[in-house]
């Protein structure tokens, strides 16, 4: 018992015991290295960024794991030039040759100027600056490839029914309240932030969340908040999992191979300089070498000479053995392109020693269809959102679109009267870039058989020439009922067309 309460230090031993000193160093070092050891696993927890949920949820990130995950991005997609380079290669792929958007409800055979509607939300200067300018479409694209996700905050006015877009940070979003046994439908989103060094808190109700009770206040059990019932919010997710309330970016599975890239260069370039740093040897002499020759050898640039007299003479250090081929790291920098959905030549810019011009300048199928998808992400994105404005238009009092609204559950349908199309038309360019003389061969000839109407021929040439104004260019092609008017026409062809439509000839000089 003495012994054991001398070695827990409660009881002075008698006699001094000595501890081998080697043991004790080799015993340090161990504890030291276990010490280490601990802090990089907890690094490499950290640099995951996730946490597996136990109990009765499905396994999802937490939300802390995710907002680490997108500060890991978010930094990468900075500092690391592969990561930046895949991250803008992508926007670019997606947004980069613009998206034509134009509402059938023209104004034209009695039916109402949904098309305006729609041109002003797209066309005002803050809403460009959030959501549909180039720039924004870059920065929302480029943070939910580093994020996963994008919130997009629809600031409603109740009397004339005008939209304003604008984006919520993600680190903001801190939690997704849906329906009780139904985690399809969300119904609100809960913001925490800081403003003007206050806590604020708030929730925002989805865009689809219409119920007919709109209480101001949402309660948790312990605190009671404001709902910002006049802001829903679009939630644009990717990556995620079915059952998932929140998305994670693409460069998350990309991290860890770009690090390794960098590392591979970074030990690359080392070696290079260390082989670089004796570059000659010389060989001994009994003729002992002058200070000037000592002096030379020391200041010797590339492509020098040296004359050496007697038994001297100096040879380069050979290399041979020496491993010094950049292309190696090369299978590393193929994982980074395959997490961001790129061929590695895309992304490193270089066809390699078994590319070729061709390969690097063109897309595989599967990547054109990754690219094809996102893009109709983005469409569903604006169709809600342009649909939640053509909504407003109508429901505000002072709206500029007439109709009725009905209501199913928790949601609102709305009909525009006399009978006009809402439908929205949503036309990408081609990713995979098809020479121009083709597609106007092709439209020629279809429009040679007389059965494809004037204006779409028009509408779908002035799309492959890449005109952004079209529908400006199409007003000014047709009459006020919207009807074409043939530019090779004489004016009495015109008042001809118009008396036989039952118009007053003169409305055609």
């Amino acid at each position: 018992m003495g012994k054991i309460a001398q070695f827990f230090g409660l009881q002075e031993s008698a006699i001094t015991s000595t501890v081998d000193e080697g043991a004790l160093a080799t015993a340090e070092y161990r504890a030291e290295k276990l010490a280490e050891s601990m802090v990089q696993m907890q690094l490499a927890m950290e640099d995951m960024g996730w946490e597996k949920l136990t109990g009765q949820f499905a396994q999802e990130f937490t939300r802390d794991g995710l907002k680490r995950a997108a500060e890991l991005s978010r930094m990468m997609a900075v500092a690391n030039p592969l990561i930046k380079r895949g991250l803008a290669i992508r926007a670019s792929y997606v947004h980069g040759q613009g998206v034509g958007i134009t509402a059938r409800g023209d104004g034209n055979h009695g039916t109402q100027k949904v098309n305006d509607v729609v041109q002003e939300f797209l066309d005002d200067d803050t809403n460009r600056a959030a959501l549909t300018g180039h720039q924004a479409k870059l920065r929302l694209e480029t943070s939910l490839g580093t994020d996963g996700n994008v919130f997009i905050t629809l600031f409603t006015n109740p009397l004339t029914g005008k939209v304003q877009a604008r984006t919520l940070p993600f680190d903001e979003i801190t939690e997704k309240v849906t329906v009780p046994g139904d985690r399809m439908v969300t119904m609100f989103y809960r913001r925490d932030w800081v403003e003007n060094n206050m806590q604020h808190t708030a929730y925002y109700p989805d865009i689809r969340w219409r119920p007919l009770t709109r209480t101001k206040w949402y309660t948790d059990g312990q605190n009671r908040y404001e709902i910002k019932w006049d802001s829903p919010v679009y939630h644009l997710q990717d990556n995620g999992l079915d059952g998932w309330k929140f998305g994670i970016g693409d460069a998350y599975a990309a991290l860890p191979w770009a690090r390794a890239y960098k590392e591979f260069l970074e030990d690359w370039v080392l070696l290079v300089k260390a082989l670089s740093r004796i570059a000659f040897q010389m060989s001994k002499s009994k003729t002992p070498i002058s200070q000037q020759q000592r002096a030379g050898l020391q200041n010797m640039g590339a492509g020098s000479t040296v004359q050496m007299g007697g038994e001297q003479k100096i040879e380069a250090v050979p290399k041979t053995g020496a491993t010094i081929d950049s292309e190696s790291g090369r299978p590393v920098a193929t994982m980074v392109a395959a997490a961001l959905g790129l061929p590695v030549t895309t992304l490193l810019a270089d066809p390699g020693q078994t590319g070729a011009r061709a390969t690097a300048e063109t897309l595989n199928q599967p990547t054109m269809l990754e690219f094809k998808g996102r893009q109709e992400l983005w469409t569903e994105a604006l169709r809600a959102i342009l649909g939640y404005v053509i909504d407003q238009a109508v429901i505000a009092p002072r709206g500029p679109l007439k109709g009725t609204v009905s209501r199913e559950q928790n949601t609102l349908s709305v009909q525009l009267a006399g009978n006009t199309d809402r439908t929205l038309d949503i036309i990408w360019p081609d990713i995979n870039e098809m020479p121009v003389e083709t597609i106007m061969k092709a439209l020629v000839d279809a429009d040679g058989t007389g059965k494809m109407p004037p204006l779409v021929t028009l509408r779908l040439m002035l799309r492959a020439l890449g005109v952004r104004d079209v529908d400006e260019i199409l007003d000014e092609m047709t009459d006020d009922d919207g009807n074409w008017i043939d530019p090779e026409a004489s004016a009495g062809d015109a008042a001809v067309q118009a008396f036989r439509r039952g118009e007053n000839k003169e409305a055609a000089r």
